[in-house]
């Protein structure tokens, strides 16, 4: 074996015991590791799932049909045709029952179709170069025969941006948000047992709410509800606890009820309370009468004693069951999780959390990740809150829009606070109504502290603005009065005529110098940072470089109207009555490529960039906001060949109390700690080991080092976790890297990198490149991605059951990467059973009977209305009505995907002896008189097709097409 082989099989050894057991899985670089991978140690168990809050709701995310464009149907030819066009049920084009979409793409929810485009400098610079456009989704779906009488609804928890929702042919919803859920109310529409209910859905991702990326197309979950007539309305349960004067705890429960029952109906409603460990400590019940198609509230209140308090460091949440009685039988029943908590903003003293000071620690959050972009699995964006409180984050703006329902629920678990924002500025009937929908939805989460009903608006110093504003939060008052309402000003603070005279807490985007002049003019107002920063970094880039679009990551170059991490967080801490800050942003994303344009495609603005990778902002705001724990770091790594002797800035960030730094076991010198600004040191490159330990007491208590690493010679596969769940919807990134012959992470290898996936797929690709346009999807067992300054991501989903995924890396001239995780044996959460997709052949035209058998080509003459009669599929021939035989004729034009490859033509039920004739050919025949189905393969064809059915009957028994006749691909 020669030295290469030897360098090979030695990095191979250390890099990738990750193939089977992760005994040998890299180390948080915290631990102060030389060259270890600068992301967390894999976990070894499965992150716990959300609870189902509403048990009458089931996914609806199988069996959708997608296509890219617009369906325009021609215009109508007569007078006929209009008059038919504008009837309920007529839906033209892609909205028509009947529509063709046998060769539209399946696809399964969420789905953002923008994430596969291509970039195109023609495209919006804004939503990141990627074309969006317009695109359709059609879904067919059965209802049992039980659920008459229930209500059913659809429910779509985001579709990015603009939608129009048919139902079996008629318009059931509009949709003007992307970031607002969708409520289909479809019970006036619905059809039961073997009838289908056909979804279309028209998506104009063309409408833009935002300047950055917003992705296109139902992105969030949808489900299908059927609940009983009376029930409790969605969203409709509002359950928020509230502390009296005298330091007792009430929780005010209000459960709004519907009914779609034809009578009005008297139900009771019972509340119950269970502690965290699942232990009844109060309930109560009220009886109400509902009338039908209205509304009714019922009101009661539950009193406990000395409640768990939910806190950023424990997060307690109590669950509330509401159940709904009739006639003393269960027909409804909800959950909703609360904490016991409060806040107040102090004008001088900030934000308290059960009278507890709590300095904001904040980012605001864009939605989209890489490769997934803004269809972010629920498992990975709990991926990146952990990501967040790695760094002691505790708060999350959601910027610039309501968020998906499950960030807020994570929020709650894991101890984060939240400034929720409302995304378009308008009174108007149809955006009230967005705000409205945004507090009932999120009114009982105990992270939630703030409502924010705009970001930077320009009308945010008229009258005009003032006005809106007075309504906006008189709206969201009347839902909720427990929580201060914001907003997020980008000046105007001074203005005689300004909003931030009408909220509760003044919300500053940046203008960081104006803090204390307004403390001083206004100390009466609480106030906040709601958005500042606004720097520039380039993961693993040292030297900011503007001819390649490249940022500094020594936190030193910024937005002219932001700062550095390092100064703008100093000051926000250094002043009491700042209640805190959102940084812009935590984690980069797509659009909106500040400072750059094309070809850049991405923000520079993130703390951790695009795939979650973190920049040298993480460490800072590590040492900003980790209290609990010592913190030392040190940027940047130390593999600079060819500049030997020449000046290194190095920059340390620590919360202890002094640092040492140490070059090849010398020492370079010793500084008190300056917390918010760091310390720096000018150091004469020399290969070897650089080191800094942090001391309290003249006692270590942290160290960080980086040693001169060699050349890449392998890969190495380190996942976020070593188990999935095998439900076919967990979801995890894994970071690819390049190691030298002694395992030592490569910070400078940019190598491409193939992978395939056994087992599960890839979903999503990204390095954090914001210049990079490599495409960050792919087939799902393989894909490609370059490293980008070391790094990789490829993000998979499981299959289903238990079983093992591999996945393989490969960069040539490098001993590849294999890693194994175990799928365990989890339950998938129930879907909507998908229903094949089916042409229906519905009429016939039945010939009069004969004695005889006669001939198949027999067929009524041109404008015969008469003397065959027209019948529907599943109706029976009566015994007795004269004859032995009878002929049925029906023609129907095949789906493009049967025309091409041919079809299944299946009777459910044909009663009598059967010939079966398609196009002059006899292809099955059935000897039986009983009712029985009839299955038969047609060729591919163009055209219309002529469907001749011979029956034989028996003289005492009914026959013909006695069930549903379908056409299918094969």
């Amino acid at each position: 074996m020669n030295r290469r082989q030897l360098l090979l099989a030695s990095a191979a050894s250390a890099a990738g015991a990750a193939s089977g057991s992760l005994a040998a899985a890299p180390r948080q670089i915290a631990t102060g590791d030389a060259g270890a991978l600068p992301m967390p140690a894999p976990t070894r168990v499965l992150p716990p799932m959300l609870p189902e809050t509403d048990p009458s709701r089931i996914r609806l995310e199988r069996g959708w049909r997608f296509h890219e464009g617009d369906v325009v149907p021609p215009p109508p030819a007569n007078h006929e045709q209009t008059y038919l066009s504008v009837k309920a049920g007529n839906a033209q084009g892609a909205a028509a029952m009947a529509f063709d979409d046998s060769d539209w793409l399946a696809v399964r929810l969420p789905h953002d179709w923008a994430a596969a485009q291509p970039f195109v400098e023609t495209a919006n610079i804004s939503q990141g170069y990627r074309p969006r456009g317009i695109g359709w989704y059609r879904r067919t779906l059965r209802l049992d025969p039980a659920d008459r009488a229930k209500k059913i609804e659809l429910h779509f928890d985001g579709v990015a941006t603009n939608a129009t929702i048919w139902v079996n042919g008629s318009i059931a919803a509009h949709s003007w948000s992307g970031y607002t859920g969708v409520v289909v109310d479809l019970t006036p529409f619905a059809r039961f047992g073997d009838a289908d209910n056909v979804i279309a859905i028209r998506v104009d991702a063309q409408a833009m709410e935002g300047w950055w990326y917003e992705g296109a197309g139902i992105y969030r979950h949808a489900w299908l509800v059927r609940r009983a007539a009376v029930a409790i309305a969605s969203d409709g349960l509002h359950a928020d606890p509230r502390q009296g004067a005298d330091g007792r705890w009430h929780v005010p429960v209000v459960a709004t009820l519907t009914s779609v029952d034809r009578a009005a109906v008297s139900v009771t409603v019972e509340a119950v309370l269970h502690d965290p460990a699942g232990r009844t400590v109060a309930s109560g019940e009220v009886s109400v009468a509902v009338v039908p198609l209205e509304d009714a509230d019922a009101t009661l209140t539950l009193d406990v004693v000395a409640p768990g308090l939910w806190s950023i460091e424990t997060p307690q949440l109590y669950t509330l069951v509401a159940t709904v009685r009739r006639d003393g039988a269960v027909v409804d029943e909800r959950r909703v999780a609360i904490g016991f908590r409060t806040i107040r903003f102090d004008p001088a003293k900030g934000f308290f959390l059960n009278d507890g000071h709590v300095k904001i620690k904040g980012v605001c959050l864009h939605q989209d990740h890489a490769g997934v972009g803004v269809a972010v699995p629920d498992a990975l964006l709990r991926w990146r809150l952990e990501r967040l409180k790695a760094m002691g984050c505790n708060a999350i703006r959601c910027s610039h829009g309501a968020p998906a329902p499950e960030l807020l629920d994570l929020a709650d678990r894991m101890g984060f606070v939240v400034m929720d924002e409302n995304r378009q500025f308008n009174p108007a009937p149809d955006y009230l109504a967005q705000l409205e929908w945004l507090i009932r939805r999120d009114r009982n989460h105990p992270s939630v502290i703030l409502w924010s009903v705009f970001n930077e608006e320009p009308m945010q110093a008229t009258e005009a603005g003032v006005e809106m504003v007075r309504r906006m939060a008189h709206a969201v008052r009347k839902l909720d009065d427990s929580r201060p309402i914001t907003a997020a000003l980008n000046g105007s603070f001074f203005d005689p005529v300004t909003v931030a005279n009408v909220v509760d807490v003044t919300g500053f985007n940046y203008y960081q110098n104006d803090y204390d002049r307004f403390h001083t003019q206004f100390p009466n107002r609480a106030m906040t940072s709601s958005e500042d920063t606004s720097a520039y970094e380039t993961r693993g880039a040292f030297a900011g470089d503007p001819a390649k679009h490249i940022a500094s990551s020594y936190d030193v170059e910024n937005a002219s109207w932001g700062d550095t991490h390092r100064a703008t967080w100093k000051k926000i801490a250094e002043r009491s009555f700042v209640a805190g800050g959102f940084v812009w942003t935590g984690f980069d994303y797509h659009g909106e490529p500040t400072p750059y344009a094309w070809p850049t495609i991405a923000s520079f603005f993130g703390i951790l960039d695009l795939c979650g990778f973190p920049k040298t902002a993480f460490d800072v705001h590590r040492a900003h906001w980790v209290d609990d724990a010592p913190v030392v770091s040190l940027a940047p790594h130390w593999s600079w060949p060819g500049r030997e002797g020449q000046p290194i800035t190095v920059l340390v960030m620590s919360n202890a109390e002094q640092v040492t730094l140490r070059l090849n076991g010398r020492d370079l010198g010793t500084q008190a700690v300056d917390r918010w600004m760091g310390n720096s040191w000018t150091v004469p490159y020399a290969p070897g080991r650089i080191e800094v330990v942090a001391l309290r007491g003249g006692r270590i208590v942290a160290r960080a080092a980086h040693e001169t690493v060699g050349a890449a010679v392998a890969l190495r596969l380190t996942p976020a976790r070593s188990v999935m769940a095998g439900d076919g919807e967990d979801a995890q990134p894994a970071t690819v890297d390049a190691v030298d012959a002694r395992g030592r992470h490569v910070p400078t290898a940019n190598l491409p990198v193939q992978f395939t996936v056994t087992g599960a797929a890839i979903i999503g690709l990204g390095n954090g490149d914001p210049n990079s346009h490599e495409p960050e999807q792919s087939a799902a067992g393989s894909g490609a991605r370059s490293l980008f300054n070391g790094l990789a991501q490829v993000i998979v989903r499981a299959g289903e059951g238990r079983g093992r995924i591999a996945i393989e890396a490969r960069a040539p001239g490098l001993a590849p990467a294999r890693l194994a995780i175990d799928q365990l044996a989890v339950a998938p959460p129930p879907q909507v059973a998908v229903t094949p997709a089916q042409q229906r052949i519905a009429q016939w035209r039945r010939s009069m009977p004969f004695d005889t058998r006669p001939s198949p080509e027999l067929a009524p003459s041109d404008g015969d209305n008469n003397s065959w009669a027209f019948v529907a599929s599943g109706t029976a021939t009566p015994a007795g009505s004269g004859g032995r035989w009878r002929v049925y004729r029906s023609s129907i034009v095949p789906w493009r995907a049967v025309g091409a490859g041919g079809g299944r033509l299946r009777f459910a039920a044909v009663g009598g002896r059967a010939e079966l004739w398609v196009d002059g050919v006899r292809v099955a025949d059935k000897p039986g008189a009983a009712p029985a189905p009839i299955d038969a393969r047609i060729a591919p064809g163009l055209g219309t097709r002529r469907i001749v059915l011979l029956v034989e009957a028996d003289v005492a028994s009914a026959s013909g097409v006695m069930g549903p006749v379908t056409l299918s691909a094969l």
